[in-house]
């Protein structure tokens, strides 16, 4: 699998401070209530990890390779990293901050809903409300039949990519059905404890490969799955 070069710094968007309404009265009951959330600035990457990227960090450490990782589906150096659990991506944050010198981590549910929605308030996906069966979109590499190239359709309203496609996304959070019933309304950052870990974005292997900005999921932490990746990001 081909690298990128030793020096990388990731592509990161800087979502700006504010206030937004997190959560969805026309999904499941643990998108409940719809409520407003403020939320510091904070940096996300562009892109979720890749298989390039998460390649150094191997070579790097000696740490073990995600599952599937050479299978012709999943090792396209320009893929999302997929198979790693969340403990793995807690691992590849550690290494990154001490590497270049920042404090990666993984984002909130709170980011990661704000920064998918790019700037539009109340709307169900990244792009509006037109269902997702009505665009354009390969929905899975057509090479492999994996997960697509990160980065081939169009950027949302920060420029990120890939927030409602792809592979779904861990976050730091706990995860909690009944969080929104008593959630803060300052950066909220999951339950103290819990048995699972919260998740964001569509996946390349469902009938509907997009999710709505407000469509939660979660995993037990230890999981390694074919359609779980994660993105960066940074405290500003």
């Amino acid at each position: 699998m081909p690298s990128l070069k030793k020096e990388f710094v990731p592509e990161m968007v800087l979502i700006p401070e504010g206030a937004f309404l997190m959560g969805s009265e026309d999904g499941p009951d643990n998108e409940k209530p719809v409520h407003q959330v403020w939320v510091d600035s904070f940096l996300i990457g562009k892109f979720p990890v890749t298989n390039a990227e998460y390649r150094i960090f191997v070579d790097e450490t000696g740490a073990p390779e995600p599952p599937f990782w050479r299978e012709p589906m999943f090792s396209r150096p320009d893929q999302p990293v997929v198979g790693a659990s969340w403990h793995d991506a807690i691992a590849y944050c550690d290494w990154l901050s001490r590497r270049i010198g920042k404090g990666f981590r993984l984002p909130t549910e709170a980011e990661r809903e704000r920064a998918a929605r790019g700037q539009s308030e109340g709307e169900k996906y990244p792009w509006g409300d037109e269902p997702p069966w009505k665009r354009p979109y390969p929905g899975y590499d057509l090479e492999t039949g994996g997960p697509q190239r990160v980065g081939l359709n169009e950027s949302n309203g920060f420029g990120l990519y890939d927030m409602s496609e792809g592979v779904h996304e861990w976050c730091s959070d706990f995860y909690d059905p009944g969080y929104y019933q008593n959630s803060p309304e300052r950066n909220p950052k999951g339950p103290p404890s819990g048995q699972r870990r919260a998740s964001r974005g569509g996946s390349w292997r469902h009938h509907i490969k997009f999710s709505r900005c407000a469509a939660r999921s979660s995993l037990p932490p230890t999981f390694r799955y074919a359609d779980y990746g994660f993105r960066l990001a940074v405290s500003f």
